[in-house]
């Protein structure tokens, strides 16, 4: 299958997609979100946030104050604390170039903020991509596990580099930022639902062919 058609049978199904509603307050949170939640599960990243929230509210300044045990007992539940805490340093240290402005941030090229993102210690591609969608408003497509996966059933297996199966569905889409958002809903929120071929087969296939 197609990937515009991938793409127009999982909008057919699924429709517009919430996300990040319950936590998407300030752009800070999503940065937080999306390092803290590196190799874990989002039950162990909410109690982190809520430290981050109540004691600095978020505050890129403050937070980058902290010493970096401080820093650390504040995200312990979220797990990997130690290389996390410096991973949320790095990145408050290149946003404190743009005096802690999202906006400067969001006006740099992606070609741009996709580099410098990369180039910092304990950002790989996937973080990168989902800090510029959801923090920075530049989208684009994740290939992340989920996607690999439905792909592969939808007959459509993406390169295993990373890179390279991002580049295949960029250009074969034409998206709006709001798009890429709801198709990443629509690939992670069916993910979490649809955990073998055969689920999908019938959640996919055998629905479409009763419609």
């Amino acid at each position: 299958m197609q990937i515009s058609a991938i793409y127009d049978v999982m909008y057919q199904k699924m429709g517009e997609q919430p996300w990040l509603e319950e936590w998407q307050e300030s752009p800070w949170e999503v940065i937080y979100g999306g390092i803290l939640v590196q190799n874990t599960s989002w039950v162990n990243v909410a109690p982190s946030l809520m430290n981050l929230k109540k004691n600095f509210n978020f505050d890129p300044q403050q937070i980058l104050e902290l010493s970096t045990e401080a820093l650390q007992k504040q995200i312990r539940p979220s797990g990997f604390y130690t290389r996390k805490a410096q991973t949320i340093q790095n990145v408050l240290m290149w946003a404190q170039q743009y005096q802690f402005s999202i906006e400067k941030i969001q006006k740099l090229t992606s070609t741009q903020l996709r580099s410098e993102l990369l180039a910092l210690v304990g950002i790989g591609p996937e973080t990168a991509d989902y800090l510029m969608m959801y923090a920075f408003g530049h989208a684009g497509f994740i290939a992340d596990k989920y996607s690999q996966r439905i792909f592969e059933w939808f007959g459509h297996p993406l390169p295993i580099k990373y890179e390279q199966a991002k580049n295949e569905v960029e250009e074969a889409l034409d998206l709006t930022d709001a798009e890429w958002q709801n198709f990443h809903a629509m690939i992670v929120n069916s993910g979490k639902e649809i955990k073998s071929k055969e689920d999908f087969v019938n959640e996919y296939i055998n629905s479409r062919n009763r419609g």
